[in-house]
């Protein structure tokens, strides 16, 4: 797989009298298109390949849409946001999949059987990479094997410790191949899990646990998932290229093994911005077939009497504190202040003003299904009443408890997309105003975000999270003391316990009980402040159908989509 052309070729024609002078216009040429292309970079705003790509391309079967960011990596071992998996969810696939009505069902794997010790997958025999070779259950081994390895240093190897021995391995208190994973033959995986883990299949549809073969992994010395020609597809679509920073070209990969359900030929990613102005112009230009909106765009979108549709896409948004000793914020009371003046109501309907977002209470969203009905419902989260004088009390004593003569700045992390941004200014707005703190917004792109937030570089984080798989578990180990994803380092004893009996129950009441228990942990304590669940209002060109926005998997998925002429 490459996404390089043979440019060279297309110089050959020239006779030898004429080279000389054709090759100076040419690099005259090609010198200003690319300080152009240069320039358009810069802006954010480059399409791919011929830069005039249209929204809905009938003769050539493809459509031109857009990423808000761009995605940090596509090692599907390493990776861990939602940008990357959007393009992880149509170039690769696991051993299963959810359908058009988010249920389960076969990918890869053909059949499957889980037990309380073991599960047991049996791989399809014409399941292919894109480069034609067979995919093989040696192809999974070797894959979970390097997100387990410590060396890989992957952030979501937590996600495979159901399986036996592996939070172990991935701590280096055992060797590699003590993890309970083998290829039985070519077609058959068994898993040994380490407690009954009757939600194991679901898992299954998450890039972590996508397979990665070998050869290829280590051809690509070091740099898998880098580039176009550093990735190998086992998914409907490959990556044919990739200019960083400006966009990434989807082509239909020929060897995929359920070819009847792909209708497009390639899907053009020509925009990488999340400029909501510049989506809209785009949307109306008919360059993007599809786009998101926010509360200026709908009020557009419903003037020009645009088809829009609203979702709940899963994710929680929510304040994380940092809680590592050497931090103001790890202080209770200066924690408790903070959640007795935020008002998340106010954020919701006064300041983000978007239909379909629901204001924060719990790290658990209404869509989660409990033991017989939704988990909130049976398990309503404790309300935070908003009190700002007993908010100055909790304040004082914070001041007092770390000795301090004045409040210094404190740090709040943020992403430079505008949502986040009037979502940081209203909290730094807020605290002023309520509670006479100063607070500093550390806007940063996407990728040094993740970065920072990592690193512990903060005081205060905006920070949203989307489920990995279908049960609350998604969520509710998320802020255990071993997760690398528990940005602020918040540990807690009791939680951890409610985790590991939410992991190792298989009684859903006991698990459901355990998952309310964690929800109060973290209010009680003030380690989070919920901020809001976030909905979605979009807009589809009309010809583009079968669009499917998702809450488990690619946050939008056009594996299915086709297009239809109108009228």
């Amino acid at each position: 797989m490459s996404e390089t052309t043979d440019s060279e070729s297309e110089a050959s024609f020239a006779s030898s009298a004429v080279r000389p002078l054709l090759m100076f216009f040419l690099a005259a040429f090609a010198g200003l298109a690319l300080l152009m292309w240069g320039l358009q970079v810069l802006a954010g705003l480059v399409g791919s390949s011929t830069g005039s790509a249209k929204a809905i391309d009938f003769e050539n079967n493809s459509i031109t849409i857009y990423l808000r960011q761009e995605p940090p990596q596509l090692d599907n071992t390493r990776a861990t946001d939602s940008v990357s998996g959007i393009v992880l969810g149509h170039s690769m696939e696991g051993l299963t999949r959810m359908d058009l009505q988010d249920r389960l069902e076969p990918g890869i794997a053909e059949r499957w059987e889980v037990t309380t010790e073991k599960a047991t997958f049996w791989l399809r025999k014409n399941a292919k990479w894109s480069d034609g070779s067979t995919i093989t259950a040696h192809d999974f081994v070797f894959g979970w094997k390097t997100v387990l390895d410590p060396n890989t240093a992957s952030r979501y190897a937590f996600l495979l410790y159901p399986i036996k021995n592996a939070r172990a391995v991935n701590e280096g208190n055992l060797p590699l191949d003590d993890v309970g994973i083998r290829a039985l033959d070519d077609f058959t995986l068994e898993v040994e899990l380490e407690n009954p883990t009757p939600f194991f299949d679901k898992m299954m549809t998450f890039q972590t646990y996508y397979p990665v073969q070998e050869k290829f992994y280590k051809s690509t010395d070091g740099k898998f998932g880098a580039e176009a020609d550093k990735l190998l597809s086992s998914g409907p679509f490959i990556v044919k290229e990739w200019v960083h920073g400006a966009s990434i070209l989807l082509e239909r990969n020929p060897h995929y093994w359920d070819q009847q359900r792909i209708h497009l030929d390639s899907i053009n990613f020509g925009y990488i911005t999340s400029d909501q102005t510049a989506l809209l112009n785009f949307f109306k230009d008919d360059k993007i077939a599809y786009t998101t909106l926010n509360a200026e765009n709908l009020r557009d979108a419903m003037e020009n009497h645009w088809h829009v549709s609203r979702e709940q896409d899963g994710t929680i948004w929510y304040m994380e504190f940092n809680h590592r000793p050497e931090r103001l914020t790890s202080n209770h009371n200066l924690r408790r202040a903070i959640q007795l003046v935020m008002n998340m109501e106010e954020l919701v309907y006064k300041v983000i003003k978007l239909p379909g977002n629901l204001p924060g209470e719990s790290l658990f969203p209404v869509w989660l299904t409990g033991v017989n009905d939704y988990f909130r419902k049976e398990y309503p989260a404790p309300k935070i009443r908003l009190d700002e004088a007993l908010a100055r009390e909790h304040l004082a004593k914070a001041k007092e408890e770390l000795g301090l003569d004045e409040w210094p700045e404190l740090v709040l992390l943020a992403d430079d997309t505008p949502q986040s941004s009037l979502q940081a200014e209203w909290v730094q707005g807020t605290l002023k105003s309520k509670l006479g703190l100063t607070i500093k917004i550390d806007k940063q792109i996407f990728k040094q975000r993740l970065e920072k937030s990592l690193a512990g570089q903060f005081d205060l984080l905006n920070a949203g999270w989307g489920p990995d798989y279908d049960d609350p578990l998604t969520y509710g180990d998320l802020f255990a003391s071993w997760n690398v994803q528990n940005r602020g380092r918040y540990a807690n004893p009791e939680l951890d316990e409610q985790v590991a009996i939410s992991q190792n129950s298989i009684d859903p009441k006991t698990r459901m009980d355990a998952f309310d228990r964690i929800q109060r942990i973290l209010i009680e304590d003030a380690a989070i402040l919920p901020n809001y669940e976030r909905g979605v209002s979009y807009v589809v060109k009309p010809e583009l159908k079968n669009v499917k926005r998702r809450v488990i998997g690619a946050e939008v998925d056009f594996t299915n989509a086709y297009l239809e002429k109108e009228g």
